[in-house]
């Protein structure tokens, strides 16, 4: 459960970054300041102060990625499959199918086998020695 609710607060932090990311304005990308004609010597524009978008672009950030740990925290305990809490099955499982029997005697077409008198072996002559 807790799982699933990370997932949707994830989801929101992420939606709400692209949209702040997305009302920023650009910082002086223009194609002047491609040639070196700029407002200041700085690398990428004037320096500007912190306004609202860019401390929320900041935060949403920081949860991003702290959001994208603890999912991974909590995915590798997670919620578990639905088959997670069954027992292990045996190496040699037995089957449950049913098994077909045999016709019975009667039915049968071929003559019964008969079975050949049980001969013992010549017992072996002891090596003399």
């Amino acid at each position: 459960m807790l799982y699933y609710l990370g997932s949707v607060l994830y989801v929101l932090v992420c939606l709400v970054l692209m949209l702040v990311i997305l009302l920023q304005q650009g910082k002086g990308g223009d194609i002047a300041s491609a040639f070196g004609g700029g407002g200041s010597q700085a690398a990428f524009g004037a320096r500007s102060g912190a306004t609202v978008l860019s401390r929320a672009t900041t935060v949403l950030a920081v949860l991003f990625v702290l959001g994208a740990l603890v999912l991974n925290i909590l995915a590798q305990r997670g919620p578990g499959s639905v088959v997670g809490g069954r027992a292990p099955q045996p190496a040699n499982p037995v089957s449950t199918l049913p098994v077909p029997q045999a016709a019975p005697p009667a039915q049968q077409q071929s003559a019964p086998a008969q079975s050949a008198p049980a001969q013992q072996a010549p017992a072996a002559p002891k090596p003399q020695q």
